[in-house]
């Protein structure tokens, strides 16, 4: 038999790549400490889990759920997003949760794409933007993000050729891998730019609530317009340590929400309902557990961003996100440094190009390290410290 061609030419998926490689060396006996993943090390807060034991013995969420979520949870989300961004929505038309965010991110272009058309999609990036614009037989158009642009998609200077065929563009702040963060002003150039070139926003936004001293991301959905031309997708994995439960959302515009409610209506039976109550319970409870979190996380930022600047890279400390995004030493390839810390001091580090060709030059670490593995993390990068000029991989 012969499997489809989308799928011979589809990539590992990066994360993927590196389990494996951890894997291997723990195998061994090897001792490993990975700054790779993004996946949230501290416990889903006790509330909700809660909720879930107790909703889990409601007879009523043993059964098929809706692909469209429980209204209770539509309403809930648009309650959270006024509270949260000021931002209205109609949790009958412009609110649907998702199997996590990654779900409705990975088929949006299903939506929105016909064969040919063009993605605008920054580089570097979360993959799944490119891959699933591939995977609807479409083009990516990668936007090169440089310090020199403050990782912001320089907008005007995409070639007209290219604005004639483009039919969506994404968008991610504070953003995945380099921690850059984007304000109203630069939004509204973007609603302005896709109003004028029929173009529809993705803007993927689940660090919104991962921030420090004080700073409080946007919402895309703030700028003026922005439901006219786009959606926003978010998650509770992030905010409320829920990437092992699966849920998320897309928010904004009701034709684009319209569309992919009815993909996923064909290939989903939802999310399930105990699951849903318990976002519900995340979504209108406390908030302070997102406070408690963050500062665990602006201490791990400062202790990374402080070992790295020792050992000599160039690195600055992200005001938003989860991500320190570190300039290799001279003399190496992103995956090249990255294999030297994994093979002389056993630490994983994600290199920057796999994010994108522009991420070349640079490597990604994780935030989500229990304390006790990042303190021991550290003092095996600082001890890589006295490695260097002695062996590189070039």
């Amino acid at each position: 038999m012969e499997i489809a061609n989308r799928i011979k030419e589809l990539p590992p998926y990066l994360f993927v790549t590196i389990s494996k490689k951890i894997a291997e060396k723990r195998a061994k006996g090897e001792e490993i400490i990975s700054f790779g993943i993004g996946d949230p090390d501290l416990p889903t807060p006790q509330r909700i889990i809660d909720k879930i034991c107790q909703e889990s013995s409601v007879t009523a969420n043993h059964r098929y759920p809706e692909s469209e979520g429980l209204p209770e949870l539509r309403q809930a989300i648009a309650q959270w997003y006024q509270k949260r961004f000021g931002v209205m929505l109609d949790p009958e038309t412009e609110v649907l949760p998702l199997v996590g965010s990654k779900e409705g991110i990975g088929h949006i272009a299903w939506c929105m794409l016909n064969p040919g058309d063009i993605a605008l999609v920054p580089d570097p990036a979360y993959p799944v933007y490119a891959i699933s614009t591939l995977l609807a037989d479409a083009e990516p158009y990668y936007l090169k993000l440089t310090a020199d642009n403050n990782y912001l998609p320089d907008l005007p200077s995409i070639p007209d050729n290219v604005r004639a065929k483009a039919k969506m563009l994404w968008l991610n702040y504070p953003n995945n891998p380099t921690g850059a963060i984007a304000d109203i002003k630069y939004f509204d150039s973007v609603v302005q730019f896709a109003d004028a070139n029929d173009i529809a926003v993705c803007h993927d936004a689940p660090y919104t609530e991962i921030a420090f001293e004080g700073y409080r991301p946007p919402s895309f959905l703030q700028a003026s317009g922005a439901k006219n031309i786009g959606i926003e997708f978010h998650s509770l994995s992030k905010s409320y340590n829920m990437s092992g439960w699966r849920i998320g959302m897309a928010v904004g515009n009701a034709t684009m929400i319209d569309a992919l409610k009815r993909f996923k209506s064909n290939i989903d039976s939802g999310i399930p309902q105990a699951i849903q109550m318990a976002a519900i319970e995340a979504l209108t409870g406390s908030q302070e557990d997102i406070a408690r979190n963050t500062a665990v996380y602006q201490r791990r930022r400062d202790l990374i961003v402080e070992t790295l600047s020792d050992m000599g890279l160039e690195v600055e400390s992200p005001k938003a996100s989860l991500y320190i995004w570190a300039r290799v030493p001279t003399g190496y390839t992103s995956a090249s440094f990255a294999t030297e810390l994994l093979d002389q001091v056993g630490v994983v580090v994600t290199p920057g190009n796999g994010y994108g060709s522009h991420g070349e030059g640079y490597v990604r670490l994780s935030l989500t390290v229990p304390d006790a593995s990042l303190l021991k993390g550290l003092s095996k990068l600082a001890a890589w410290k006295g490695m260097v000029g002695r062996s590189k991989t070039r």
